[in-house]
């Protein structure tokens, strides 16, 4: 009878902690999630332009004078020197206007000589009226028209030199020579509308890119902000096929004036050419420095989505460790980050992991990710 108690009174005592163990609530478990501390830092703000590379010079051969092309002393695509002859015109025609010219120019001296003379021979017999005035006066005059004989004649003699020495067509700039549109015998003359071959000055090498009068006008408005400083003259270049060019150049001026068929300003680049490697009429892209930020506020863009409206949003750490949303205004994207104009601020706790297991208002546990391994990650 007594054990039978003892089991009734155990079983009881089994079944009373049942029922107290039943009735203790459970805690729920915590999310975790990783965030990284928005921090403000200096960033190089750039812009990517379509362009493409033109000449640094450029220059048409042609004749200066009439004849018949006797040599060509070039190699088509050769590197020439300024002055070096590339053609040779007959010369016969016009070295005997240049004998010509230099006969006359002796046969008027010798005039000169003898009205000389006579007009000082003239003046003493004047002077004791051996000759009458008028022939005082003839003898004068004649001397002077010798002398403006011999002027003139020098003159000629000196445009007889130069229309010989245009029968050697010079390089007028040093460069790259392009393919000849002529070949000895061809006849040529003075000023002809076709080029007999041209010159194009490659190193160093210019590059236009075009800038929409926008983006201009988004510039001057970032500048005007307390942070934010005009940036570099640098520039950098991405070729056709999506290599970098191994050289620097640098920004030498802007359009004054905007395209009003495109909205567009030009900016022109100079880049070093040694190797030739860039031509006239090459598509690249220059990265230009448009601005220094001094203190920019990078978010990385997983931590970073859209709403219904295409709105930027965010989850940040709130107090208590309660989720936030925030509407962020994005500028543009440097590397793996948005650049963030407004909703987040240096100090802020951005949710970059496990934002599908959470929601606005719930407390999480965060487990804080460094900006520098942040980085490292997205690499």
């Amino acid at each position: 009878m007594i054990n039978a108690i003892r089991m009734t009174w155990a079983v009881g005592l089994l079944a009373v902690a049942g029922c107290s163990r039943e009735a203790a609530p459970v805690a729920p478990a915590v999310t975790e999630v990783q965030v990284v501390p928005i921090e403000a830092r200096a960033v190089t703000l750039t812009t990517e332009l379509l362009g493409h590379t033109t000449e640094y010079l450029v220059s048409d051969v042609r004749p200066q004078v009439a004849g018949i092309i006797k040599q060509r002393t070039f190699e088509e695509g050769a590197t020439v020197a300024a002055g070096q002859v590339l053609y040779q015109i007959d010369p016969a025609t016009y070295q005997a206007a240049f004998e010509q010219a230099k006969a006359d120019l002796a046969n008027s001296q010798a005039s000169v000589a003898a009205a000389r003379l006579k007009n000082n021979r003239y003046h003493e017999l004047l002077e004791i009226q051996g000759v009458s005035q008028q022939d005082a006066d003839d003898a004068r005059t004649a001397y002077e028209q010798s002398v403006a004989e011999v002027a003139l004649k020098r003159a000629a003699l000196e445009s007889a030199r130069i229309n010989l020495g245009y029968t050697q067509i010079r390089a007028p700039i040093s460069g790259r020579i392009g393919k000849s549109s002529v070949t000895p015998g061809a006849l040529v003359t003075a000023n002809q509308d076709t080029a007999l071959a041209t010159i194009r000055a490659l190193d160093p090498i210019y590059v236009d890119v075009t800038q929409s009068s926008t983006q201009l006008l988004r510039l001057k408005k970032l500048l005007a902000g307390g942070n934010i400083q005009s940036g570099r003259t640098d520039v950098t270049l991405k070729l056709e096929d999506g290599s970098e060019y191994s050289h620097t150049g640098s920004l030498k001026f802007q359009e004054v004036a905007v395209d009003t068929t495109t909205g567009s300003v030009t900016l022109r680049a100079e880049f070093p050419n040694p190797d030739g490697m860039l031509l006239p009429g090459m598509f690249v892209r220059a990265v230009v420095s448009e601005a220094q930020n001094s203190a920019a506020i990078l978010a990385p863009q997983r931590g970073v989505s859209r709403d219904a409206k295409g709105n930027a949003t965010a989850l940040v750490l709130g107090r208590d460790n309660v989720v936030e949303m925030r509407t962020l205004t994005v500028d543009r994207t440097i590397g793996s980050d948005w650049l963030v104009s407004s909703g987040l601020q240096a100090g802020d706790q951005l949710i970059v992991d496990g934002l599908n297991k959470i929601r606005v208002g719930e407390t999480v546990k965060p487990l804080r990710e460094t900006v520098a391994t942040a980085r490292n990650a997205r690499s």
